[in-house]
């Protein structure tokens, strides 16, 4: 019980110290590798039976795991001192890129046709949240700049910004409705999606 206080310390400041020698640029290069790589990987047929399928999972499954990163930057800061914040940008622009991903392997490879894609978005409750999920997104992507930051102003551009929590929960709600049958992989990123939101709502709280 008390190894942690004397340890952790001297622990942060060196994870600090090693995180801030790293470009945020690399997340960018690192995320776009794995998209070709595993584009090659199906394309080669060495993804199983279904290749379209798994890599359509594949970037959506990733694309949900930084958006979890994403909202982990903060309490990551908060709770541990460990210090994330310079590549949050990073991290929410490459989700909106492998979620982009999905979509068009969904869109172009799998469904292969507008009235089909107009279709499965109506009737199939798991497109349609995953859609919304998406559609809420792409304001988020379009202002992570710091021009965007600078004519909408710190307050409103923040603002904006929280539509990352429920697209998050859409998010989600999509990756648990997509599986069939019992799968504890969704069920724990909607665990950690809902521990993250409740998190916040504490914290807004206790400034208000």
């Amino acid at each position: 019980m008390t190894i942690v206080p004397t340890i952790a310390p001297t622990i942060v400041p060196t994870i600090n110290g090693a995180l801030r020698k790293l470009p945020a640029w690399l997340i960018y290069v690192v995320a776009a590798l794995w998209v070709v790589w595993a584009f090659y990987l199906a394309a080669a047929g060495q993804t199983g039976p279904e290749p379209i399928n798994t890599l359509e999972r594949a970037y959506g499954a990733m694309g949900l795991k930084f958006l979890v990163a994403g909202l982990l930057v903060t309490p990551l800061r908060n709770l541990t001192g460990i210090n994330l914040i310079k590549f949050r940008r990073a991290i929410g622009v490459t989700t909106f890129f492998l979620i982009v991903a999905h979509l068009m392997v969904w869109a172009l490879l799998d469904v292969q046709s507008f009235s089909r894609v107009w279709s499965d978005i109506v009737k199939r409750k798991y497109v349609t949240v995953g859609m919304a999920a998406f559609v809420l997104m792409v304001p988020l992507a379009i202002t992570s700049n710091n021009l965007s930051i600078r004519k909408m102003g710190p307050l409103v551009w923040r603002k904006l910004h929280k539509l990352v929590y429920p697209a998050a929960l859409l998010g989600g709600v999509h990756y648990l409705w997509l599986v069939r049958g019992f799968q504890i992989e969704p069920i724990i990123y909607m665990a950690v999606i809902l521990g993250m939101l409740t998190y916040r709502f504490r914290l807004a709280t206790k400034r208000a």
